[in-house]
């Protein structure tokens, strides 16, 4: 994995902006879905990014939903009548009005007009575990891999199994523990695939902590650390066979365009955080929930060799960040935790949450700001 040894690199969390371009099923239709891997690429490259991947074109832009039928063991279940995990929490009790109007309109995220929003389906576990995407994961890695990407470093996104477990339940294993271990063992597949493919191996694990909003603050913060522990020791079972120095760990808050004044603490989560095998980490560092936790890394040291990738630019506002302030973001961890093992990042994916228009100005102002910050700590 690069680090930043002469300049701060930068990259982003994986969804892109852009697929709506391409109408059609463009998905089924190989040609066509090459094309827009390759112009994705070329975007990414254009605006000056440095690590970078395909956009999650490849998984029609859901890092949830992609896995739908992809594993054995699962059957599609109903939950009419249940309100699902999603809606609930304290955020969307105390602001209970807020959340009615917002849904009401569908303004939660940016849409496209001529999109409608999907319903994530319910899976329930009634057989042992098994990964058979194999056949479809390896045309995704193919396609990305024939994209011309000029020298960049090349990630590819996959999804940590806490991450999974608000769509998928358990009536067949006799316990939790179980339960999550043998999805871990056969995501371990999909790992291994990535990496052998030559890609770093993004695992993006937004459920792990915004589930304290759900059911944590119920439990305590002690047994929700219990809890938290045992997903990470699963999620490093899953990536044994994976060099660390080929994993980047995604953590955010699920990031949805709310109050999240129910957000737990990045100093209550970040020694879990760092207990997973990935050399790099991706975290919130960019709008206005979590910002000043950069304070965290006064006292919390980074392991030896790891990097840190903040966000510097956020999803959460249509205002585009001025490149001085990514640069002074970017200087306050540089002064933490060291210049080479920071990576400029971005809080979350862009996707349909933003115009692309906006997502790809905040992309630029991260590059810009990236070089001010450079110039700055090495000196130029």
């Amino acid at each position: 994995m690069r680090r930043s040894s002469e300049r701060i690199l930068t990259t982003h969390v994986g969804n892109l902006p852009g697929r709506h371009e391409f109408s059609g099923d463009v998905w089924q239709d190989e040609r066509r879905l090459r094309e827009a891997v390759a112009s994705i690429v070329k975007l990414q490259l254009d605006t000056g990014l440095d690590v970078i991947n395909e956009g999650e074109f490849t998984k029609g832009g859901d890092w949830l939903t992609y896995i739908d039928g992809r594993l054995g063991g699962f059957k599609v279940c109903s939950t009419e009548g249940e309100v699902p995990i999603v809606a609930q929490g304290r955020d969307r009790e105390v602001f209970a009005d807020f959340y009615k109007d917002a849904t009401a309109r569908g303004t939660l995220f940016y849409a496209p007009t001529h999109i409608s929003p999907g319903r994530r389906k319910n899976w329930l576990c009634t057989g042992p575990i098994t990964y058979q995407a194999q056949v479809p994961l390896h045309r995704e890695l193919d396609v990305f891999r024939s994209a011309p990407p000029a020298g960049a470093e090349l990630f590819f996104t996959t999804t940590a199994p806490a991450s999974f477990e608000p769509y998928h339940r358990n009536a067949y294993y006799r316990s939790e523990e179980e339960f999550v271990f043998a999805f871990a063992e056969a995501m371990r597949t999909e790992y291994e695939m990535i990496a052998a493919a030559g890609f770093l191996v993004q695992v993006d694990d937004a459920w792990l902590v915004a589930l304290w909003d759900r059911i944590g603050i119920a439990m305590g913060l002690e047994n929700f650390r219990k809890r938290s522990l045992l997903r990470v020791e699963a999620l490093n079972h899953a990536l044994a066979n994976v060099p660390e120095d080929k994993v980047r760990y995604h953590l955010c808050w699920g990031s949805w365009h709310g109050p999240h004044a129910f957000d737990i603490p990045l100093a209550d989560v970040v020694d879990i955080m760092l207990r997973v095998k990935a050399q790099a980490y991706l975290i919130e560092g960019a709008n206005a929930r979590h910002e000043h936790e950069h304070a965290v890394w006064e006292t919390v040291r980074l392991p030896e060799g790891k990097i840190l990738v903040p966000g510097v630019v956020t999803h959460s506002t249509d205002v585009i960040e001025h490149p001085m302030l990514v640069a002074q973001r970017i200087q306050r961890f540089a002064k933490l935790v060291g210049k080479e093992n920071v990576i400029a990042g971005a809080d979350c994916g862009f996707g349909d949450r933003s115009h692309p228009q906006i997502a790809w100005a905040k992309l630029k102002s991260l590059v810009d700001g990236a070089e001010m910050a450079s110039k700055a700590l090495w000196k130029h």
